[in-house]
């Protein structure tokens, strides 16, 4: 009996086919062009992680030594241009998003300067007003014994000094010219006798004591109810009262 002896064979290295090297090269074009975008731009921080999925998923893809070349090539070329489009609609949100913070900076500044200049405007008329009253001078309180009084306020009623003729004995009559004159039968009081005499607080408050304040009061009463001092006497001397 005899033996052949079989002689072992050695296989060969398995060589890479063509679609394996494509898709290897691809899978680096990818990921090269993620490296690339992200260095760009920044500041779409946010979008770097779709960006680095989209490149995984597309060297996955690229590895596989079952794809077709044409298919591989197909793909990749798909995959990068939605990388180009997600960086690019991430640059322009940026973008957008600096355009609305310069234009809300910008309205808070004029709605500031607006607040400042009403301000500043309405300082100066208070300014202003406080200036004029404190140029004004006030008025001088007649100086005298009543009658002096009273006969110096009858221009200011737009009388002549002739009707103190009239005045001067029709307060006579009434009050003797007495500031604290009292009637104590109809609660009158005052130099023009006033009735109530709490009527010539509208002139001021010092009414009970005050010549002038009782006598403005007065000559007001006159001239509203008479027109004239020379008319309430005339009334004074028909009827006994004014």
């Amino acid at each position: 009996m005899s033996f052949s002896r079989r002689t072992p064979t050695h296989r060969k290295p398995r060589k890479h086919t063509k679609a394996a090297l494509i898709s290897a090269g691809s899978a680096l074009a990818v990921a090269g062009l993620v490296a690339a975008t992200t260095a760009a731009w920044p500041g779409a921080s946010g979008d770097q992680g779709n960006l680095a999925d989209a490149a995984a998923l597309a060297g996955s893809h690229a590895t596989a030594s079952s794809v077709a070349p044409q298919t591989v090539q197909a793909n990749t070329g798909q995959q990068i241009r939605g990388i180009q489009a997600s960086a690019l609609q991430a640059r322009l949100r940026q973008e957008a998003q600096a355009r609305a913070r310069k234009a809300a900076q910008a309205r808070a500044a004029a709605k500031a300067a607006a607040a400042a200049k009403a301000a500043a405007a309405a300082k100066a008329k208070a300014a202003q007003q406080a200036g004029q009253a404190s140029s004004t001078p006030a008025a001088a309180t007649p100086q005298g014994d009543p009658q002096q009084i009273a006969e110096s306020m009858l221009g200011s009623y737009g009388w002549s000094s002739s009707q103190f003729s009239c005045l001067q004995p029709l307060w006579n009559e009434e009050s003797g010219w007495s500031v604290t004159a009292s009637n104590p039968t109809s609660g009158a009081y005052g130099i023009p006798q006033a009735l109530p005499g709490s009527k010539m607080a509208s002139a001021g408050a010092d009414w009970q004591t005050s010549a002038a304040t009782q006598i403005r009061w007065g000559l007001g009463y006159i001239q509203s109810t008479y027109g004239s001092p020379c008319a309430a006497w005339s009334h004074e001397q028909a009827y006994g009262w004014y």
